[in-house]
């Protein structure tokens, strides 16, 4: 009788060994399976954050573009003023001369 027990005790620990077996194995497969998605996520977020840092690098390089061509617009314009104030003043002079000879 004892070993008839014995041996049944011993098929149950087999028995609930490879049921364990079994379950400790799905959860293996199942953590490599989401450590798989999250290296994908992983480099899908790295791929997608250096293609934010060249759309802004690009913006940038065009806002500075933007600003020197203002610049630029503004210093031909102040340059047009100076011209234009010069040769006015040389109007007045020339006319003040003309005003001494008489």
């Amino acid at each position: 009788m004892k070993t008839k027990f014995y041996i049944l005790l011993a098929a149950a620990v087999l028995a609930l060994g490879a049921c364990t077996k079994q379950e400790a194995d799905q959860a293996a497969n199942d953590a490599a399976a989401a450590a798989d998605e999250a290296a994908a996520a992983a480099s899908e977020a790295a791929d997608a954050t250096a293609e934010a840092a060249g759309e802004a690098a690009d913006a940038a390089v065009a806002a500075a573009s933007d600003a020197t061509a203002a610049a630029a617009d503004a210093t031909a314009d102040a340059a047009q003023a100076t011209a234009d104030k010069a040769a006015e003043v040389a109007e007045e002079a020339e006319a003040k001369a003309e005003e001494a000879k008489q």
